[in-house]
């Protein structure tokens, strides 16, 4: 397989082939690249629905002249068990850390959470992150306690009593139960606007709106967790539920089997 940084070339089919709808694989066979090359320059510049060629290929230059300013990493990729080829993993973890960042997540943090995730044991220590990264230890501290404020972290101590960083399925359980707070949260304010702004009102309605909206989705998201966590847990039982664990008290408690009785979108606005 070739080599080097894409053409501007290679980006035009790459886009071709996502207006033609073809999966990374086939974009990637068709270039003679690497998948995840194809995946990852996707990623990086605006994904499936945003990318663009001409855009990509200037994006791609202005990074590399900042990379020939900066301290550069070391080109050496870390040393791999079960036989895994270490440049190989290091793609993967820089494909995995793009998705993280299209998420919405942070560039630091989403490294953080990369390496945690492809760690065979699911945790690292600080100073593990910071030889992994090549960043300072307040870096990683920073990155750490957001998060620990997301829920998708938790911190533990090992023998040593040296604290670990932790990512595992049921972090990834508490971290939708966060989000789902999170959203009952905005319905609430949202229906105290409905009363400050006059639920007749075009302002009044789309608040409304929003809320029964999120309200659905929030119960939704926090019966899904529930039942995947009971359905999925791998242990030898059940984990046993938390106060923590209850599904988020929304303004409204209607069964979500029920049909709306008006609809969710906004008309009025």
């Amino acid at each position: 397989m070739p080599g080097g940084r894409l053409t501007q070339q290679e980006r035009q089919q790459i886009a071709l082939g996502l207006a033609d709808g073809l999966a990374y694989a086939e974009i990637a066979r068709r270039l003679d690249r690497p998948t995840s090359t194809v995946t990852r320059e996707v990623m990086r510049n605006g994904g499936p629905t945003g990318y663009r060629a001409d855009l990509a290929h200037r994006a791609t230059e202005r990074r590399a002249h900042r990379s020939r300013q900066a301290t550069p990493r070391s080109p050496e990729a870390l040393p791999q068990a079960h036989g895994r080829d270490p440049e190989a993993v290091r793609e993967y973890e820089e494909v995995l850390t793009t998705v993280f960042m299209q998420s919405g997540m942070p560039k630091m943090m989403s490294g953080v959470m990369a390496c945690l995730c492809i760690s065979d044991t699911g945790s690292l220590t600080a100073a593990e992150l910071v030889q992994r990264l090549s960043v300072s230890p307040a870096t990683v501290s920073k990155a750490i306690a957001f998060l620990e404020g997301q829920a998708f972290v938790r911190r533990e101590r090992d023998e040593g009593r040296r604290e670990r960083y932790t990512v595992d399925a049921d972090v990834w359980y508490q971290s939708m139960m966060a989000s789902a707070r999170a959203t009952a949260q905005i319905v609430e304010t949202a229906r105290q606007g409905v009363g400050v702004l006059g639920p007749d009102t075009p302002a009044g309605t789309r608040l409304e709106n929003i809320a029964r909206f999120l309200d659905f989705v929030g119960e939704s998201t926090s019966r899904a967790a529930e039942q995947a966590r009971a359905i999925l847990h791998t242990g030898s039982e059940t984990p046993p539920r938390t106060p923590s664990d209850a599904a988020p008290e929304t303004a409204s408690q209607a069964p979500l089997d029920a049909a709306p009785e008006t609809a969710l979108d906004d008309t009025s606005a």
